[in-house]
């Protein structure tokens, strides 16, 4: 329940953030990130699987993130997330990937348990580094032996933080968005690192990386309170 409350609460900061300003006046990267209709082209009970890799302080996990486009487009708003520890409630009040707010939100926590922070600081200085107009690279990345065009989005949110001295090894922590039309759900890869010594993102202190994987379509149709249906071992990818 609290991650659901965390999840509807950074939701409601994106969307007051785009509400409180005229359309011209949203940042490019908050535009691309939260207010695009990524899912609009992912057909109904479609799920859309993504690597979750945490290497690092507190502790090294491999996940898979699933998220379940319930209606086509994800037009009802009704896309459901799980992991490992089962369903994840996300709110549907926006019209981007959930999977955004989901990596988000799981960083943030984390943020919140290694430096006694608060979670709705650390929001707000994500929220702010995105607003500033962080530059959104044109480049070309690998999707499944695919070569596809692609726009990265690079944010450091407490390089100027007046705060960061009470969390200092955190100050330089990256954040890296990569998003392309021609990957279903639109996010290939979201990645947050802590840099080494001497700002050494070489050799990173802690990493959380979340890759796209495949896109496949739901055998059965989802009904609500229905789990999330799993894919089997030995199941092909999806072509992307």
């Amino acid at each position: 329940m609290k991650i659901a409350v965390s999840l509807l609460a950074l939701a409601l900061a994106m969307q007051a953030n785009a509400a409180d300003k005229p359309g011209s006046d949203i940042a490019p990267a908050e535009q691309l990130l939260f207010m695009s209709p990524h899912m609009k082209s992912v057909g109904a009970q479609t799920e859309l699987d993504y690597a979750m890799d945490m290497s690092g302080p507190p502790a090294k996990v491999n996940d898979t993130v699933r998220v379940l486009v319930v209606s086509a487009g994800n037009a009802n708003g009704d896309a459901r997330v799980s992991d490992r520890t089962g369903p994840v409630e996300v709110p549907g009040n926006l019209p981007c990937n959930p999977v955004i707010l989901y990596f988000l939100e799981h960083d943030i926590a984390e943020m919140e348990q290694m430096t006694g922070g608060k979670r709705r600081y650390f929001q707000q200085r994500v929220r702010l580094a995105l607003a500033a107009g962080p530059p959104i690279t044109q480049i070309v990345s690998d999707a499944g032996g695919k070569k596809v065009k692609a726009q990265k989005i690079v944010i450091q949110p407490y390089l100027d933080d007046p705060n960061a001295s009470r969390f200092p090894q955190y100050t330089a922590k990256r954040y890296t968005f990569i998003v392309a039309d021609d990957v279903p759900g639109h996010v290939m890869t979201i990645r947050a690192e802590v840099p080494g010594q001497n700002n050494d993102f070489d050799h990173p202190l802690q990493t959380e990386t979340l890759n796209f994987q495949s896109a496949q379509h739901a055998l059965v149709p989802a009904k609500p309170g229905d789990p999330i249906p799993q894919k089997p071992a030995n199941a092909p990818r999806a072509s992307r």
